[in-house]
C-alpha cells in the first residue's frame, strides 16, 4: 500500500506540473522525489541541494510551481546572495541575489561590464534585434529614438485621448453588463490584457484590433504571447543541449515557442503590410497634420521619418520594434493592474482611501456622477493612489526577474566573483518580500509607504524599487504607464465594487510575466443606483 501511494504521489505532482513543463523537466522532478522521498528532512531543508551531476536544477523544477516564493526564502535566509549550481556537464552557474548594492553595481556603476549579451539574445530570440535584445551602438540607436517619439507631446496627448476611449467605449460596457447580473462573474485579467491589447496596439501599429468588446472575440496574437513568455521562462531552467534536442524533435517548449512565433510574424507582419499600403495611399503631408494627433502612432513615425531617423526601417526592423513594444505595454500594464485591483480589492481601507481621494479631485456636479471618468489633470494630484499602484508592482512586479552576464570577470559588491559564463540573475520578486530592504512589514500591502510626513509622494530609489529597471535602461514608458494604470484604476474603484469570486485560487504563474495563474475571476456591482 505504502508503494502504490507513493507512486500515485509521483502520478499526481507529474500531472500538476504537466501543464507548464514538458517530458524532460518532468523526469527530472520525478527523480528528485525518488532520490529524496525516504529522507526525513525532506520538508525540513529550505536550502536547495546540491546533487551529484545534477546540481540543484532537480530541486528548482520540484519547486517550479512555486518559484517566485521559492526564491524569496532562500534569498532571504542566504542574506540576498546566493550561487545556483547547474549540473556538471552543463554551462548553467546562476548568482541569484536582491542586494541593492549588487544591482546599482551591475544596473548603473559598471553598467558597461553587463550588457544583455548573447545568451539572453538566443533565450528572448522571438524578439529579434529590438530594444530589449539590442547591446551597445545598436541599443543607443534605438532607444535615443524611442525616447523622442514617446515623450513627444503629440505622442503623449494620442496615447492619453486611446486611453481614454477604451476605458470608455470597451471596459465601461465591459463591466456595465457583468454589474447587471448577480450570477456573472468575470475574469479581470482576460479583461485587462484585451484593454491593453487594444491600446497598445493603437499607439503601436494605429489600428485597434476590437479584443475588448461585450462578445470577448478569441485573440490569437495574445495566447501566442503568453505561449511564447512560458517557453522563455522554461529556456532559464532547461540545459541548452535539451533545449535544442526538443527543438530538432519539434516537441515540448520548443514546438509551444515555434508556433507562438508563427502567429506573432503573421498578424505583425500584416500591420505592417496595412501601414505601408495606407501611407502610400494617403501620401500624408506632415506639414498639414501638424495638429492633427491621430496617426502619431509609432509605427507611422518610423516608416515616415525613416531617412531622417538614421535607421533602416525594413520589415524585420519594424516586426521585431512592435513586438518589443507590444509586450512592453500590453503585458506589463495588465499584469500590474490584475495585481493592484486584487490587492486593494482585499483591503477595504486601502479601497475606501483611493475613493476618498479620487473624490476630493471632483467638483460639486460632478460628484457621484454616473461613470465617471477621470482626466489626465485630475489624476496629476493623487498621491496615495500613485503610492498604492507602486505598492502592488513593489510586491508582484510585471517582470519577476531578469538576468545579466559580466563581459570580464568582476567582483561584486557583495563580494561574490562572477565570470562570463555565469548569469547574474535579479529576483525581483523576491527584492520586494525582503525584510532587510523594505522593514519587518515588507510582505504587508501599504500604500502609505510611499507617501512623505506631508503627504506627497516619497522617491525610492531605482536599484531599491526595480520594477521599471534601473540606470540607463530605466523604463521609457514608465509615465505611459502610470497614465493609463491610474484612468483604469480610478473608474473602475469609484465607479463599482469588485469582490473576488469565493475560494478563487489567487496564485503567480511560471513565467517570464507575472500572471494570476487561474485569472483574476471576480463579482461586480455598481456604486450607484
Amino acid at each position: 500500500m505504502a508503494s502504490l501511494l507513493g507512486y500515485l504521489e509521483i502520478i499526481l505532482a507529474a500531472a500538476k506540473m504537466a501543464s507548464s513543463l514538458g517530458y524532460i523537466e518532468i523526469f527530472l522532478a520525478v527523480f528528485f522525489f525518488f532520490y529524496f522521498r525516504g529522507k526525513k528532512s525532506f520538508k525540513k531543508i529550505l536550502l536547495p541541494w546540491n546533487l551529484p551531476m545534477f546540481g540543484m536544477i532537480p530541486y528548482m523544477f520540484w519547486h517550479v510551481h512555486r518559484i517566485h516564493d521559492m526564491c524569496a526564502e532562500v534569498l532571504e535566509k542566504t542574506g540576498g546572495t546566493y550561487h545556483i549550481k547547474g549540473p556538471w556537464f552543463t554551462n548553467m552557474d546562476i548568482l541569484g541575489t536582491v542586494d541593492p548594492a549588487n544591482v546599482h553595481y551591475i544596473m548603473s556603476s559598471n553598467f558597461g561590464n553587463f550588457p544583455k549579451g548573447p545568451e539572453f539574445k538566443k533565450i528572448f530570440d522571438v524578439l529579434g534585434d529590438g530594444i530589449f535584445n539590442s547591446d551597445l551602438e545598436t541599443w543607443k540607436a534605438q532607444r535615443k529614438l524611442a525616447r523622442a517619439l514617446i515623450n513627444h507631446n503629440r505622442f503623449y496627448k494620442f496615447m492619453a485621448k486611446t486611453s481614454w476611449n477604451k476605458v470608455e467605449q470597451g471596459l465601461i460596457p465591459v463591466l456595465e453588463k457583468v454589474a447587471g447580473n448577480d450570477n456573472t462573474y468575470v475574469d479581470m485579467q482576460d479583461v485587462f490584457q484585451r484593454l491593453t491589447f487594444d491600446t497598445t496596439c493603437k499607439m503601436v501599429t494605429g489600428y485597434d484590433p476590437g479584443c475588448l468588446s461585450l462578445d470577448f472575440p478569441d485573440v490569437p496574437f495574445s495566447k501566442a504571447m503568453d505561449d511564447a513568455e512560458e517557453a522563455i521562462f522554461m529556456r532559464h531552467l532547461v540545459p541548452e543541449f535539451i533545449l535544442k534536442l526538443l527543438r530538432w524533435l519539434d516537441v515540448g517548449v520548443e514546438k509551444k515557442h515555434r508556433k507562438a512565433r508563427e502567429i506573432l510574424d503573421s498578424v505583425i507582419g500584416k500591420y505592417i503590410a496595412m501601414k505601408r499600403q495606407e501611407l502610400t495611399i494617403n501620401k500624408v503631408d506632415d506639414n498639414d497634420n501638424d495638429n492633427d494627433d491621430e496617426g502619431f502612432d509609432l509605427l507611422t513615425s518610423y516608416i515616415k521619418d525613416e531617412e531622417s531617423i538614421g535607421l533602416n526601417c525594413e520589415d524585420n526592423f519594424l516586426r521585431d520594434t512592435i513586438l518589443n513594444f507590444m509586450i512592453a505595454g500590453r503585458d506589463t500594464t495588465s499584469s500590474a493592474l490584475t495585481w493592484f485591483l486584487w490587492l486593494v480589492t482585499t483591503h477595504p481601507e486601502v479601497e475606501q482611501t483611493i475613493r476618498e481621494e479620487l473624490e476630493s479631485v471632483l467638483s460639486e456636479h460632478e460628484y457621484k456622477e454616473k461613470h465617471k471618468l477621470f482626466n489626465s489633470e485630475q489624476l496629476k494630484g493623487l498621491p496615495y493612489l500613485h503610492g498604492a499602484i507602486c505598492e502592488a508592482l513593489r510586491l508582484y512586479p510585471p517582470v519577476p526577474f531578469q538576468h545579466k552576464e559580466p563581459l570580464v570577470p568582476d567582483t561584486l559588491p557583495s563580494g561574490h566573483k562572477v565570470h562570463p559564463k555565469m548569469k547574474v540573475m535579479f529576483s525581483l520578486y523576491a527584492m520586494g518580500r525582503m525584510k532587510y530592504i523594505w522593514g519587518k512589514d515588507a510582505r504587508e500591502f501599504n500604500p502609505r509607504r510611499w507617501l512623505t510626513e506631508r503627504g506627497t509622494i516619497k522617491y525610492e530609489p531605482s536599484y531599491k524599487f526595480l520594477a521599471f529597471n534601473a540606470g540607463p535602461r530605466t523604463c521609457l514608458g514608465k509615465e505611459v504607464a502610470f497614465t493609463q494604470m491610474k484612468a483604469v484604476a480610478a473608474a473602475i474603484i469609484y465607479n463599482y465594487n469588485v469582490r473576488v469570486v469565493e475560494d478563487h485560487p489567487v496564485i503567480p504563474n511560471v513565467s517570464v510575466i507575472l500572471y494570476m495563474k487561474h485569472g483574476f475571476k471576480v463579482r461586480v456591482t455598481k456604486r450607484w443606483a
